[in-house]
């Protein structure tokens, strides 16, 4: 069973109900202030998984504000987008100046680095589902992501209903799933979310030749995707799979921040550190792990892997393989209930 773990109001004293739902959205999720909008008797049930470095959450709540502000922002760094999809109720919205009310299936992604507002409105209760996702897991630059950010994603058509159904089956039937699954389960969800965003992206795209440049960049990273391992993954190969010269290919990257061997390094490093985090990979050496995603040195490897997450990949297995041993509080295996 994947680790799961649980808030219900009905297990807190009715007085202490809203703050014991704060401190538990804010342990669990990132920190947040929050209050009840109206009534008695405060009622919430929130659950959350891990699926290795994502988390799926899903609540019942009682209408609702929940507020980050920019000091609480600074508690838990830059480092998440969120996904919400309304069940039921509806969501008003603020972030980045920008201002929105989402109903049932109208996903929106926040980014968790900035300040924002929800106000979740409906009758009795509101129920909705959130997807954290590490900004580094998506391929997508910053620039890209902030227009998107509070935008409707439908989520009953195209790649949102593929998004909205995983989401619902993953939630509704957790006793499925094994924990060893968790990690493979977070790959996918950031698939679909990375075709979603990229989806909405290009389409929305007012200008023609720039939609043309961010609909070419997004085909060479999902073709650098799928070729990680290919040892002859360079510049030029890449180039001539995709009839530009090598210059114009590194010309169309400059407005993403980063260089093209960059980019390449960083999607090895991240699919190595998922390998390093899943416990059915546990047996296989950390040599072989880095030789797969296209570092056929160890040494070249344990130094990129330190440069880029501040630990060396020994240290890291070490930890997330503990870590899935134990839910959030270092209780065993097996569905944690509280």
């Amino acid at each position: 069973m994947l680790i799961e773990r649980v808030f219900r109001s009905n297990d807190v004293p009715s007085g202490d109900r809203v703050d014991a739902w704060r401190k538990r959205l804010g342990r669990d999720i990132s920190p947040l202030d929050s209050g009840r909008d109206q009534g008695d008797g405060f009622q919430a049930e929130t659950r959350l998984l891990r699926l290795g470095g994502s988390r799926v959450w899903s609540t019942a709540v009682d209408p609702a504000t929940i507020r980050r502000t920019p000091e609480l922002g600074q508690q838990s760094g830059p480092g998440l987008y969120t996904l919400i999809l309304p069940i039921s109720g509806r969501i008003e919205v603020v972030q980045a100046d920008r201002e929105a009310v989402h109903g049932p299936f109208d996903m929106h992604v926040l980014d968790s680095s900035r300040p924002f507002q929800l106000r979740l409105l409906g009758s009795p209760s509101v129920n909705l589902i959130g997807a954290d996702v590490p900004k580094a897991g998506l391929p997508l630059p910053a620039p890209w992501m902030d227009r998107l950010l509070t935008q409707r994603l439908p989520g009953r058509e195209g790649v949102g209903a593929l998004l909205s159904g995983f989401l619902l089956q993953l939630t509704n039937d957790t006793g499925s799933y094994r924990s060893s699954d968790g990690p493979r389960l977070g790959a996918a969800l950031l698939e679909l979310l990375t075709a979603l965003f990229a989806h909405h992206l290009d389409v929305d795209d007012s200008s023609t030749s720039d939609r043309a440049r961010r609909a070419l960049v997004l085909r060479i990273q999902a073709f650098i995707c799928q070729h990680l391992r290919d040892p002859q993954l360079t510049p030029p190969a890449i180039a001539a799979a995709h009839h530009i010269s090598v210059s114009y290919l590194h010309r169309i990257f400059q407005g993403e921040d980063i260089t093209i061997s960059s980019w390449i390094r960083e999607q090895r490093l991240s699919h190595a550190r998922r390998d390093l985090a899943d416990p059915t990979l546990r047996s296989t050496p950390i040599h072989e792990i880095a030789s797969r995603w296209g570092f056929p040195r160890a040494a070249d490897f344990s130094r990129a892997f330190r440069s880029a997450y501040g630990i060396p990949p020994k240290h890291y297995r070490h930890h997330a393989t503990a870590r899935d041993e134990l839910t959030f509080d270092g209780l065993p295996t097996g569905g944690t209930h509280e």
